[in-house]
């Protein structure tokens, strides 16, 4: 644990140097100007480490807005900049060659003009002062001065522009996504049932009460026969956080609503939360599995859970039922699917990746789950992953909004 902590600090550390040298030291000559920007860069630095140990412990919770607001800011700085590496050594190669080749031609006209020697006279060394080094007053300097700050300048209102869009879209009202599931044993009589998914609700000291509220509308629209909310509903203990996540108990559903934990619920209390859920006329599923109608619905608790003690029962959700069953089940983390696979679930509702929240942070989501956003096959098995209706840490989403899945079973 300490060596990761050590390393997430080199991490931080390399990309403010890296911001430092690009936004600070290539396009800033004064010393004065260089001096106030390695302050800042410093001072943002501490920021960041600072923000997630404070805000995650309670500690420090006005850090939450500046801190993961920077946080964004600094991810698509770092991703424009790295972008515009390409073009940026292209130029200067170009002038490169551009200087090698205006020398090379200058020294030959230079040995050009000393003339052809006459009969028997020594030809002397060819004169090589018409040369002279480059200074800083030369065009390749000033171009190389350009080329930096209109680099440090694009990145900037770049990364400023896209978390501007980002915090505007977190912060909105939840899309919904419709999708029809053909499930061959569904039973004629449970064609059309309505699954409403919601995960990663994420209820937070940036969230507020209306952010509970406003998915709850959303649910509510859709009319659903059974809710599914499956894990990461919380970012704090019930005393923090209770209030914010009430409006909740007014989910609206012809069989009920279900939950299943997610990995952070596991940071912040899990069995306090499962208690308060059911409060909420929400019924938790831990490792089991219900009769509803023509149709079994299951739910396991998160793979986080085995370091606190709560793992995650396939076998205990899914052995010794009828196979003649259609079943559903609710697992945080899409991945869970490879241990769901050899007891032939139908269908996989998962969230937990959150479809990347920050593009293009959803191709390294790829490298951990089998499926990032929508519906995907594994091992045989339909896996649906809705994006989550909120945020974790910055609240800010690019290229996966905030969503309420919506998905029509159909009998085959």
């Amino acid at each position: 644990m300490v060596v990761f902590v050590g390393l997430i600090f080199v991490v931080i550390g390399l990309i403010h140097f890296y911001l430092w040298k690009r936004l600070v030291k290539d396009p800033l000559p004064s010393r004065r100007a260089r001096r106030i920007g390695a302050g800042i860069v410093v001072a943002l630095a501490v920021l960041v480490p600072a923000t997630l140990i404070g805000v995650r412990s309670g500690a420090i919770p006005w850090l939450a807005w500046p801190g993961y607001l920077w946080i964004a800011v600094m991810f698509y700085l770092l991703v424009t900049l790295a972008v515009l590496e390409i073009p940026r050594l292209a130029l200067v190669l170009v002038w490169r060659s551009q200087r090698r080749t205006g020398k090379g031609s200058a020294t030959v006209a230079a040995e050009s003009d000393q003339g052809s020697p006459a009969a028997g006279e020594t030809r002397a060394a060819p004169v090589l002062t018409a040369v002279q080094p480059e200074t800083p007053d030369e065009p390749g300097v000033d171009r190389r001065l350009v080329l930096a700050r209109g680099a440090a300048i694009f990145a900037g209102l770049t990364a400023a522009s896209v978390t501007g869009y980002g915090v505007k879209t977190a912060l909105g009202t939840p899309r919904i996504d419709r999708l029809q599931i053909p499930i061959a044993k569904l039973p004629r009589a449970m064609d059309g049932t309505r699954l409403a998914v919601v995960s990663d609700i994420h209820v937070g000291p940036l969230t507020g009460v209306d952010h509970a509220r406003r998915i709850v509308t959303v649910i509510n629209s859709v009319q659903a026969d059974i809710v599914c909310v499956v894990g990461d509903l919380v970012d704090g203990s019930v005393a923090e956080l209770g209030r914010f996540a009430a409006p909740l108990a007014e989910i609206e559903s012809r069989q009920g609503a279900y939950f299943v934990t997610g990995n952070h619920e596991y940071y912040s209390g899990f069995q306090e939360w499962i208690d308060e859920v059911a409060r909420l006329n929400i019924r938790p599923l831990r490792n089991e599995r219900l009769e509803l109608g023509g149709l079994d619905l299951a739910g396991v608790n998160d793979l986080g859970g085995a370091d606190a003690g709560d793992p995650p029962d396939f076998r205990k959700a899914l052995g010794d039922r009828d196979q003649a069953r259609p079943v559903v089940l609710m697992a945080h983390q899409p991945v869970a699917v490879h241990e769901a696979a050899p007891f032939g679930v139908d269908l996989q509702v998962s969230g937990h990746t959150h479809g990347g929240q920050m593009a293009p942070f959803n191709l390294l989501v790829k490298l951990e789950q089998p499926v990032v956003s929508g519906l995907g096959q594994v091992d045989g098995v339909p896996v649906y992953v809705t994006n989550g209706a909120g945020f974790w840490g910055p609240p800010v989403r690019v290229g996966a909004p905030p969503q309420v899945s919506v998905l029509e079973l159909r009998s085959t």
